[in-house]
């Protein structure tokens, strides 16, 4: 974002306001020193139940986070509102990240190892998930995917997205990883022409359910459909330990000649 925050050298009090984040932290043993999160940081579920709320990712409550009086905000230029980031930044040092892909994954998690001073913590996690996805095997042959996220209108995770990243190391070619639109929207005769091998329907931020596979049947005929877990797919942070190993699972049910099931 071209600027420089001064942060403490021991943060005491964190407000995070990324789901995938706030577990990161958790799972870095912060505890106590995280005194902020938002309404959709679900994981891990003691903090959700007992942790100060201040508001959505796009809707923070500025008056609740001053309450709190952080020494340090951790946002996400893509999950966060530019204007309560810069709101919040006259006030307080915001630190945010930019994820597009593994490798700012991994840089994020670095990073806030040492903004926290949880150094070989982070390097732990850092890792363990650079090996897990090491050991990923993508599929063969190659498979095209529409992965999509919302519905009425459709939308599809596009070009320079991290959905879109953990599609490519799967071996999984993005039928819609053209153009800039990083969500495009998408017309039910898009989807028809596009002709996917594959389609994948999100839990989220669209929580699909099996009943919507008969909705997308319809438009396309004999195409198989998963739902996937989209926690696995977006949340870059501590998670990403558990997506290879789901990935690997995945693709293994979408080999040409495997139960649709």
């Amino acid at each position: 974002m071209g600027r420089k925050v001064d942060v403490p050298s021991h943060p005491k009090r964190i407000v995070s306001l990324v789901p995938s984040q706030t577990e990161l932290l958790y799972d870095l043993g912060l505890g106590e020193r995280v005194v902020g999160i938002t309404k959709f940081c679900v994981h891990p579920e003691t903090w959700f139940k007992t942790k100060h709320r201040v508001g959505g990712t796009k809707k923070v409550d500025l008056e609740k986070v001053r309450a709190l009086k952080p020494d340090l905000i951790i946002g996400n230029k893509e999950e966060n509102d530019r204007k309560d980031i810069e709101a919040l930044e006259k006030e307080f040092p915001v630190w945010m990240s930019d994820i597009r892909d593994l490798v700012d994954a991994l840089e994020m998690i670095r990073v806030i190892g040492e903004l926290t001073g949880t150094g070989d913590r982070a390097n732990e996690l850092h890792v363990r998930i650079e090996n897990g996805f090491r050991a990923l095997i993508p599929i063969e042959p190659k498979l095209t995917v529409a992965y999509l996220i919302w519905r009425e209108p459709f939308m599809a995770a596009g070009e320079g997205t991290f959905a879109g990243n953990m599609l490519q190391r799967c071996g999984l070619i993005n039928v819609f990883d053209e153009g800039d639109a990083r969500y495009p929207e998408i017309t039910p005769q898009e989807l028809a022409e596009s002709d996917p091998d594959i389609i994948l329907l999100s839990s989220e931020p669209y929580p699909f359910k099996e009943e919507h596979i008969a909705d997308i049947n319809m438009i396309c005929p004999g195409t198989p459909v998963r739902m996937v877990d989209g926690e696995l797919f977006s949340w870059y942070g501590s998670r990403l330990i558990q997506a290879p190993s789901y990935f690997q699972r995945l693709l293994a049910t979408l080999v040409p000649g495997s139960s649709d099931a």
